[in-house]
């Protein structure tokens, strides 16, 4: 059965960004990794639904638990323990693991608090951090911590993929 709104297997705003991932980091010959928690794999599922897109997507890391960011990326315990794993520290680590970890160009790491339970008054439901690390780049990862106002969880997780296709933009 066919979804209406969509030609793909995910809405068409995703797909449409991650056509433009595709095409220009093509264009620019560039490959990407994906270190993913609360989009549990989501940002590499709409690259890989983009016909060429083995000339882009080096690998994606689905790292949900901590202990997956520790074993997979090299998280550090102590980021957890004294950042949390929402946290700009943590998904500076993340990005960086996902570098050290595969033959990509450019990382982009996410992590966040989709809902309906799980936030705090410092980390409210919605609270999603980005971070990217471009291989051989000076200083730490870029980083971003945002609050996305989605009514549910699956308006955030959706919200954070969008951003982290942006951020995989050349």
């Amino acid at each position: 059965m066919s979804n209406p709104k969509s030609a793909g297997l995910l809405p068409d705003d995703i797909m449409a960004l991650a056509q433009r991932v595709v095409d220009e980091n093509t264009a620019s010959d560039r490959k990407v990794a994906v270190a993913e928690s609360c989009t549990g794999g989501l940002v590499a599922a709409a690259v890989t639904e983009i016909a060429g897109s083995s000339a882009v997507l080096d690998r994606g890391f689905v790292t949900y638990s901590n202990e997956a960011k520790m074993e997979s990326l090299g998280v550090a315990s102590d980021i957890i323990e004294t950042f949390g794993a929402v946290s700009i520290a943590c998904v500076w680590a993340m990005a960086k693991g996902a570098l050290d970890h595969s033959n990509a160009d450019v990382a982009v790491a996410i992590s966040g608090v989709a809902g309906p339970g799980g936030g705090t008054d410092l980390k409210p439901v919605g609270t999603v951090v980005f971070a990217r690390a471009i291989r051989n780049a000076e200083g730490e990862p870029e980083g971003e911590l945002m609050h996305l106002d989605g009514k549910n969880r699956s308006e955030i997780r959706h919200q954070a993929t969008l951003v982290a296709l942006e951020l995989l933009l050349p």
